[in-house]
């Protein structure tokens, strides 16, 4: 599996790396991190879509979401960002998955996965109301409006809507709000190292000067007595000596 902990620490590493560059807004350096993560994950790819939106690259931003979402299909809070940033009627389609996947409930905090957010049912209504505002459908944008004024808790915004027939700007996610890695798992992959060190294995025998890798050897060494001791080679970790003089065994 040692391929697979190299996939997992070179994603951990450039994700890290890439929300440094986010958090010093240096957008184009955390795309150049992202862009080398070779299997990217949902998350990662949401902080694609951020760091064009921050450029204003809303074509590659998009893409990114629809990417996005091909990882993770009941990411809510991904249709809610397409749809925030398409708001063209196709958006309208994102929002009712949005509000399908967020499964009844208010609101999802999504901080348990790295993202400093919550979202709310009424957020997503409220977006599909500037849609509707964006296509000229006044009616509907009122009436889905006064749902999601009821769902906050708010009340008046609706006719305002109505009487002033005036576009509303969609919600997103902040800028600078993206998925973070786990600070605990970056903190032990400073620590980890998962190819291990070298070690350098002295034999016992006098004047043996082979090298290289071979099956198990059986190593004699004989003393000023004509005693001797034989050792077989195990592993770099124990081995195991046996005197032909005694009983006792032990690992060194």
């Amino acid at each position: 599996h040692l391929s697979l902990r190299m996939l997992y620490t070179e994603l951990l590493q450039l994700w890290n790396e890439a929300v440094k560059a986010l958090d010093a807004r240096d957008w184009e350096g955390a795309l150049a991190k992202l862009e080398q993560i070779s299997e990217p994950t949902s998350r990662t790819l949401f902080n694609t879509a951020s760091a064009h939106l921050a450029l204003g690259q809303l074509d590659q931003a998009l893409k990114a979401l629809d990417f996005t979402i091909a990882k993770d299909e009941r990411l809510a809070v991904g249709f809610f960002q397409r749809a925030a940033v398409m708001m063209l009627e196709e958006a309208l389609s994102d929002c009712i998955w949005a509000q399908k996947h967020m499964r009844g409930n208010m609101v999802i905090d999504y901080r348990q996965l790295g993202l400093q957010f919550k979202l709310y049912s009424w957020q997503v209504l409220y977006n599909a109301a500037a849609v509707y505002c964006r296509m000229g459908q006044w009616e509907q944008a009122r009436e889905v409006l006064v749902s999601a004024s009821q769902e906050k808790g708010g009340g008046g915004r609706g006719a305002s809507i109505e009487m002033r027939q005036e576009v509303l700007d969609p919600l997103l996610v902040p800028e600078g709000v993206v998925f973070r890695p786990r600070k605990q798992d970056v903190e032990q992959l400073q620590q980890r190292d998962f190819l291990g060190k070298a070690k350098v294995i002295s034999s016992m025998i006098p004047n043996d000067d082979f090298g290289g890798f071979e099956p198990l050897r059986l190593q004699v060494l004989y003393n000023d007595q004509c005693q001797y001791k034989i050792w077989l080679s195990v592993t770099p970790y124990a081995e195991l000596c046996h005197s032909v003089f005694s009983t006792e065994t032990w690992f060194l």
